[in-house]
């Protein structure tokens, strides 16, 4: 597989990486270990060598999982995780903690979970409107120093909080939410990106999986799946936002791709240091995703997307008010 380097940093992954969250969590029960373990071992297999977890995501039994199925692959694999939040004891959020002795103590039971010497990428998860971003990133800085860290994210940050955290400790990516059908990066993030050299991490590059063509009204959730609370996935809106899928559905039929390669292509062809992040659980679906690095799309392929693109509505919020309320501090 093609390989990006994650702007100036030098850090070079493939330019697929793979999201592991709902392998453990967010979309119904957490799927079988043993199976997500071959799972992940048959995209070290196909190319992939960026893989994305978080103490969150279970909480921390996804951490778990991705240190143990990685643990044969040490050398040839990046994995970012994520801090910044506290939780309940029953497997919920109980709110953010991005004070520094709590990225100390994340920091070290990471590494752990994680089996590693050094955290390639850690990502502060959402920015804590209590604890100055100097702090955070001076904390990381430390641990940087300290050789438990090789390298400083942030998650869902405004482009004003990117520079604060910049000035303290270069930032080598942020991952926030990027797709066709999710596009306000593009108004102020990426400039920033590109004048300081960050790379971009897009999570949820398929829409929570609506970008693929295999959701409609009529699709049910599980009754753990985080998509029952999220507005965009009503039936009303999932009705309405088919126009996009249609899209994609017509442009992949004139390039012998599926609708998910299509909108993968798309972004992977934005910038080259890009580098989307995609979830499954399913083998044929990692094959399907994997291929879109394959997929070229010419200059009039693009404004051919871009033009049809824009004529389309989405509607729904891409989060219920009180999640919305953590992005883009």
């Amino acid at each position: 597989m093609e390989k990006r380097k994650l702007g100036r940093s030098g850090l070079e992954v493939s330019a697929l990486g793979l999201g592991c969250m709902g392998m453990s969590y967010g979309y119904g029960p957490p799927a079988d270990k043993h199976e997500m373990i071959k799972l992940i071992h048959a995209a070290v297999e196909r190319g992939v060598t960026f893989f994305d977890t978080a103490e969150a995501y279970g909480p921390f039994t996804n951490e778990e999982l991705v240190g143990e199925a990685l643990a044969p692959y040490r050398d040839r694999v990046v994995i970012a995780t994520k801090f910044g939040f506290t939780f309940d004891g029953k497997g919920g959020q109980s709110g953010m903690d991005s004070r520094p002795a709590h990225i100390r103590e994340v920091a070290e039971a990471s590494l752990r979970r994680l089996r590693v010497d050094a955290i390639d990428l850690f990502y502060q998860h959402r920015v804590d409107p209590d604890v100055p971003i100097e702090d955070v990133a001076g904390t990381v800085k430390d641990l940087i120093a300290e050789g438990k860290v090789k390298h400083f994210g942030l998650s869902e940050a405004s482009a004003q909080t990117i520079r604060r955290a910049y000035a303290v400790q270069p930032v080598t990516a942020l991952q926030s939410e990027y797709s066709l059908w999710l596009r306000e990066p593009e108004a102020e993030i990426l400039p920033t990106l590109e004048e300081l050299g960050i790379a971009f991490v897009p999570f949820s590059p398929l829409g929570k999986g609506f970008l693929t063509g295999k959701i409609d009204e009529q699709t049910t959730f599980d009754k753990n799946d985080f998509r029952n609370i999220v507005p965009r996935f009503t039936a009303e809106n999932r009705r309405a936002n088919q126009a996009m899928v249609d899209l994609l559905r017509r442009i992949g039929d004139e390039r012998k791709a599926t609708p998910a390669q299509i909108a993968l292509a798309w972004l992977l062809a934005q910038k080259p240091w890009i580098v989307p992040i995609p979830g499954t659980t399913k083998l044929h679906r990692l094959e399907e995703n994997l291929g879109a690095a394959g997929v070229q799309l010419t200059a009039a392929d693009l404004r051919e997307i871009h033009d049809a693109a824009s004529q389309i509505q989405v509607q729904g919020a891409r989060y219920p008010a009180h999640l919305q309320a953590r992005v883009g501090k």
